[in-house]
């Protein structure tokens, strides 16, 4: 499945949200997290995920009103 990194405002996204996103199953997109970077300060959230496409990610983000300043299909090595 190919992988994607977004980037986006945290927009009332804490640490326990997010590490129960990170565990959570694909949802209906088939979107799943495989690791999520954030920095409260500036206001970051980056998400590493796999999804069938862009398109995918975009409408798993919209489902709880975030919306993405990029989204990008990169390789990893792990």
């Amino acid at each position: 499945m190919p992988r994607f990194l977004d980037v986006h405002p945290m927009k009332g996204l804490d640490e326990d949200i997010l590490k129960k996103l990170q565990d959570s199953p694909l949802d209906e997109f088939s979107v799943k997290h495989l690791n999520i970077l954030y920095n409260p300060e500036a206001d970051k959230c980056f998400c590493l995920l796999e999804a069938p496409t862009k398109e995918a990610v975009e409408k798993h983000h919209e489902k709880i009103g975030i919306k993405c300043e990029w989204i990008t299909e990169v390789k990893t090595t792990a």
